[in-house]
């Protein structure tokens, strides 16, 4: 559905952020577009896979009539085989804050990532960047020693990875990757912060029902696949890249290359990326519940009255 533009470019100063928040298929990308159409703003990406140019359909990146609606930042930035991370993306959001001041635009954040809004929000510890040679360490170590006995050599070394569950693959390898770069834990590194990017705005997390917004991510990824998703699997799988890196972990592209790889039918894969989906969005109300306590919660059960619900709270506070 493509989005009909009444964007009136107007040059006063824009006012503090928004940010809205919430778990995938919830509207929120919809909302902040309809936000930045009324109100001259920017929409600036903050889904760590949204990131990928490889994965515009399977990430539900805005469509090129949306990006022509209103200015976009941070979409497809990065290739499939780079590793995104929050201070990246950071970086690339203060270039984006910058351009919103000269442009006048209201800088508009959306996104599912919740540590990229958190560390918006709130800094970002200012751990070095790792090298590639550590990491691939860490990877081949993993591999070598298996879940619970890298597990377990890790919390003899970092007390804190002891909290971390042996199968959190991911968290697992950064932990011991930063201990073998820096000789410092990560959460030693995390008791500094650096200063916000974003110190005052207007927060919101989309809270919509769990029942419908599992309805939306089926639907969703049916769409998906009627709009071209098994010819951007296949076209990612024939670039032969590292199964670990994050644009390869997407919802939905495991799935489905298991069935290109001949390892399950396309019924089953789908079937498949749309339980792991529902997983993954189960996880995120947990997390912005937990973790986003002080945002503003919107229950909204689509983009259009999520929208229409932000809109006066900033009208009467600009």
């Amino acid at each position: 559905m493509s989005f009909k533009s009444n964007r009136v470019i107007t040059r006063t100063m824009p006012a503090h952020p928004i940010l809205i928040a919430g778990p995938t298929a919830s509207g929120k990308s919809r909302a902040a577009l309809d936000l930045a159409v009324r109100l001259n703003g920017v929409v600036i990406n903050a889904d760590a896979m949204q990131m990928y140019a490889d994965l515009r359909i399977l990430t539900a990146r805005p469509s090129p009539e949306d990006e022509a609606a209103a200015p976009h930042r941070l979409y497809g930035v990065l290739d499939a085989a780079e590793t995104g991370s929050v201070g990246l993306w950071l970086r690339h959001a203060a270039a984006a804050l910058e351009e919103a001041a000269r442009e006048r635009w209201r800088p508009i954040f959306v996104g599912g990532t919740g540590l990229y809004c958190v560390a918006l929000t709130e800094g970002l510890a200012p751990v070095p960047d790792i090298p590639a040679e550590t990491r691939a360490a860490a990877h081949d170590a993993w591999a070598a020693l298996g879940p619970e006995r890298f597990h377990a050599q890790l919390s003899r070394r970092d007390p804190t990875a002891a909290a971390l569950s042996p199968n959190d693959r991911q968290r697992l390898i950064r932990a011991w990757s930063v201990l073998e770069a820096t000789g410092r834990t990560l959460a030693d590194w995390q008791t500094e912060r650096t200063a916000p990017l974003v110190s005052a705005g207007h927060r919101f997390v989309t809270s919509p029902e769990r029942v419908g917004l599992y309805a939306r991510c089926d639907a969703r990824f049916e769409r998906m696949l009627q709009a071209g998703a098994w010819a951007e699997v296949e076209a990612l799988a024939s670039r032969g890249l590292d199964p670990g890196l994050p644009a390869m972990k997407a919802l939905g592209v495991p799935q489905l290359m298991a069935a290109l790889r001949g390892e399950m039918s396309k019924n089953e894969a789908v079937t498949a990326a749309k339980t792991a989906t529902r997983h993954y969005v189960k996880r995120q109300i947990t997390w912005f519940r937990n973790q986003m306590m002080s945002w503003n919660h919107i229950n909204a059960q689509d983009s259009k009255s999520l929208s229409d619900r932000i809109f006066p709270s900033i009208c009467d506070n600009p």
